[in-house]
């Protein structure tokens, strides 16, 4: 029964304990102050655990201290806000110590007493638990319950639950604080960045940080400062809460160990949370202002220690942890104003330099002269800059620099066009050295021409900026001055502005000249390739890519030679300038000696020679005319070095790229002769295949001629002469033999139609006018002949002729429902035309299966071709064009 009784009350003190967990969650979820839900912690405590007093205690950051922050009962003279400091008694110092539970009871408490414990024996307190808050972390105080009869061991777990919730409401109040503390803050930077967003002046917007740093972080005084150059800090702006402080103007020299000079010394955020240590004229003031501890935070104005935002205060307890990175916000807003202040002159400045390089710039984009542009620049900067004179020099290939423009100066200063040698140590040399912008502040250490040309003219300092046009370093824009103060810092970076526009200018000249030249270049190259697409003779397309490229380059010469088998080169094609041409068509060299033919050929890569030698005949024969420089590309076809061509001027050297650029004729050339031999291989390959053929078909026309048919004849006789000698009486035998005697007959005109469709006898007798009229004679549409072309050909252009018109004769009558045929042959400037036309339907596709299109292998091998008309309603005519001379030679060959 006891068992039982224990179990029931066990239950009930857990629900009573449930219940009063609840009522405090839904304080803390209601969001209720801190300090009600401490008050009712501690009752909830008191009563659940039958204890004298029960209280919350927060511990004091800066010592063993704690001071109460709500409690359950009424104790005498211990109250909310009450301070003790800690030691064992009633366990609060344990968990101090050790930031765990703790249990202590009254025969462990240490003497002397402290005030909580004294406090503690007179109320008869004999056993004490404490649980430690935690709070994000860190030991924010602890729930004590002291008692007048031991606690039951389970106690310290039955209270943790406790500080649980006791957190939890500190983190939440905590949070709403902090929310509420940056709210404030947003709100106070939105009203300066307003200030500083309207341009309002420096000493307002200083006067305004200060007004709103001081509210927020609820101090005595806030001061903003300037650091001057000559050590000290200067109050420029501050606010007070009191009458008093720290008035504007107040100066302090930077040095010794205090907070302006942390600041300005390390450029970071710094604070003093006390001034006994601190020394210096800054730390004296501190202590003569009563400041007990101060927080500051650097001003930067483009990337320099402007000044400092210090924030002082008369109270003991120092600023919250990162309260001076709160005031980064401010500073920088500080920043902005004053760079906004400075830059306004430099904005002025700025839109009239834009002004200026927006004028250049139009003149560059209408393409004006380079000179123009150049003297545009060189004035307008020298307007810009305020300096007495500016020049721009061009850096020319022999060491030298060439004055191409110059501003007005009151100097007198050397003409246009003044070369000067790039010797010695001096602004300009070390431009073209790093092709990077230089300063001299001071030309008495300065060598060289330029030098001495600077100290006739009285110059003290200097800055010079390379133009760079696409890479490569074109000169120099030069700024002098001959005050004794240096130009100013940032001449570098306005000058090289004006150089970007002179280098744009520049290269649009060239850009210009260069499409020029392209141009001209790619409709020389595709004449020439349109010559090479069309088949051209080779010899053609040697002289057009000749001449060519004499049109394109300063040449007085351009040839093309072709290297031979026995170590010499034949020229091909010349262009000259003057007559006769001193490397004419058809002229062999020797190869070797130093020229241009001997290396091309050695190396098989362009080449240029510039100096020639008198022991071999083409150096000797350029060296005679007065050639100055020559440079050629390898003609190479099929991967076989062919020959090359070549040019010559007799003024100087030739443009640099030369070579590349014949690169692109002798690639065609290389075409058009490796297309040559293709087909020269191709047409000497299908007119051997046509020769074969016909060559087969003469045989097979023979064979049928001299065996079959004369077997077939010689069967009809016999049997004709059975049929004879037969009795009158053998009727039935005699019919049979009379009808195999006609049957032989029939055979042998078939086969006599086969043989003159393999190879007509009477085209090798008779030639191709009797042949056609053969064919005209054995056509079942009427033909009209007109031949006027009766004299022989060669076999296989008479064969090809004959077979387009036996094929043409037998598609009209199968197909075309005419009433006439027109058929001409005759002989035109060394080509055969045949025409073979009629009056039918038309229509007719030749790619389907008409018999033509096996002609026109044969046709085109014997470099002839056809032609097929048909349209619809108007009849059909083709046209076959044959070589007479030429073509049929090599067909016989």
């Amino acid at each position: 029964m006891g068992s039982v009784g224990r179990d029931l009350s066990e239950q009930r003190r857990s629900e009573s304990e449930d219940i009063a967990l609840r009522r405090l969650a839904t304080l803390v979820a209601e969001g209720r102050p801190p300090s009600e839900i401490f008050s009712a912690v501690s009752e909830e405590v008191g009563r659940l655990f039958d204890c004298e007093f029960a209280f919350v205690a927060r511990f004091d950051p800066d010592g063993p201290a704690f001071t109460v922050m709500g409690i359950a009962t009424d104790v005498p003279d211990m109250q909310v806000g009450w301070r003790s400091e800690l030691d064992d008694a009633l366990a609060t110092g344990r968990v101090y110590s050790t930031g765990r539970s703790a249990r202590v009871d009254a025969a462990q408490w240490p003497a002397p007493h402290t005030s909580i414990g004294d406090m503690a024996r007179r109320v008869g307190v004999v056993s004490t638990v404490s649980c430690p808050i935690h709070v994000e972390g860190r030991l924010w105080g602890s729930i004590t319950a002291p008692s007048a009869k031991p606690l039951p061991p389970d106690t310290e777990e039955r209270l943790e639950k406790f500080t649980a919730l006791v957190a939890t409401a500190i983190a939440t109040a905590e949070s709403r604080d902090a929310l509420a503390r940056l709210a404030d803050e947003q709100a106070a930077l939105r009203r300066v960045a307003t200030l500083v967003a309207r341009g309002a002046p420096s000493n307002e917007v200083f006067e305004a940080v200060a007004t709103e740093v001081g509210t927020l972080f609820d101090t005595d005084i806030t001061i903003v400062g300037r650091y001057d150059d000559d050590g000290m800090a200067t109050a420029i702006g501050n606010w007070s809460a009191s009458p008093g402080g720290l008035p504007v103007g107040t100066r302090s020299a930077i040095g010794g160990n205090n907070i302006l000079t942390m600041v300005a010394e390390t450029g970071k955020p710094a604070r003093v949370d006390e001034y006994d240590t601190a020394s210096g004229q800054s730390a004296e003031i501190a202590r003569r202002e009563g400041w007990r501890s101060s927080i500051a935070a650097p001003i930067v104005v483009e990337g320099r220690v402007w000044g400092v935002m210090l924030v002082p205060t008369k109270r003991p307890e120092p600023f919250p942890a990162g309260a001076e990175g709160r005031l980064g916000a401010f500073t920088d807003l500080v920043a902005t104003a004053l760079a906004n202040a400075q830059a306004h002159d430099e904005l002025l400045r700025f839109g009239d330099e834009q002004a200026t390089l927006r004028r250049i710039a139009t003149l560059v984009a209408e393409g004006l002269p380079p000179e123009e542009v150049f003297a545009a620049v060189t004035n307008e900067a020298w307007r810009a800059l305020g300096t007495e004179a500016v020049g721009m020099l061009r850096f020319e290939p022999d060491g030298t620099a060439t004055l191409v423009s110059q501003s007005e100066t009151p100097w007198d200063p050397p003409p246009l066009g003044t070369r000067l040698t790039l010797d010695g140590e001096n602004v300009v040399t070390k431009v073209q050295r790093t092709s990077q912008a230089m300063r001299v502040d001071d030309w008495s250490d300065s060598t060289g021409a330029v030098a001495a040309m600077a100290s006739v003219l009285g110059v003290r300092s200097s800055v010079a900026a390379p133009i760079v046009v696409e890479g490569r370093l074109w000169g120099t824009i030069i700024v002098a001055s001959s005050q004794s103060e240096p130009l100013p810092r940032d001449t570098e970076s306005r000058i090289e502005q004006f150089t970007e526009l002179v280098a744009m200018a520049v290269a649009n000249t060239q850009a210009r000249e260069q499409v020029t030249v392209l141009a001209d270049e790619q409709a020389a190259l595709r004449r020439v390739a349109t010559l090479v697409a069309r088949g051209a003779p080779p010899e053609d397309i040697f002289a057009a890519a000749v001449d060519e490229v004499a049109g394109l380059l300063p040449v007085a010469l351009a040839a093309m030679q072709h290297f031979e088998a026995d170590d010499t080169a034949t020229t091909v094609a010349s262009w000259s300038a003057t007559e006769p041409s001193p490397f004419p068509p058809g002229k062999r060299w020797p190869i070797g000696g130093k020229n241009l033919t001997s290396i091309i050929r050695e190396t098989g890569r362009p080449a240029r020679v510039e100096d020639y030698s008198d022991d071999d005949p083409i150096g000797a024969t350029a060296r005679e005319i007065g050639y100055t420089s020559t440079a050629g590309s390898p003609i190479v076809v099929e991967g076989e070095l062919w020959g090359l061509i070549g040019v010559a001027s007799s003024e100087g050297p030739l443009p640099p790229g030369t070579e590349e650029r014949l690169a692109s004729f002798t690639e065609l050339v290389g075409t058009s002769i490796a297309n040559a031999d293709s087909r020269a291989a191709l047409n000497a390959s299908r007119r051997r295949i046509v020769a074969a053929a016909d060559g087969t078909r003469r045989q097979i026309e023979r064979d049928l001629h001299d065996g079959t048919q004369q077997r077939l004849v010689a069967l009809g006789l016999a049997v004709r002469a059975a049929e004879a000698s037969l009795p009158e009486d053998s009727g039935d035998l005699r019919a049979e033999l009379s009808s195999v005697a006609a049957g032989l007959a029939e055979a042998l005109e078939d086969l006599q139609q086969i043989s003159r469709g393999i190879h007509p006898a009477i085209l090798s007798k008779g030639g191709l006018a009797p042949a056609l009229r053969a064919l005209a004679h054995r056509s079942t549409i009427p033909v009209n002949l007109d031949i006027a072309a009766d004299a022989r050909l060669a076999e296989p252009i008479e064969v090809a002729a004959y077979f387009v018109a036996s094929e043409a004769l037998a598609n009209a009558a199968k197909h075309s429902q005419a009433s006439r045929i027109d058929l001409s042959l005759a002989q035109r400037n060394g080509r055969l035309m045949l025409a073979v036309g009629d009056d039918g339907l038309g229509g007719a596709d030749p790619s389907r299966g008409s018999g033509l299109v096996g002609l026109v292998d044969r046709v085109e091998a014997l470099g002839g071709s056809i032609s097929v008309e048909s349209r619809p309603g108007d009849g059909t005519r083709i046209t076959a064009e044959l070589p007479v001379e030429a073509e049929a030679a090599q067909a016989d060959r």
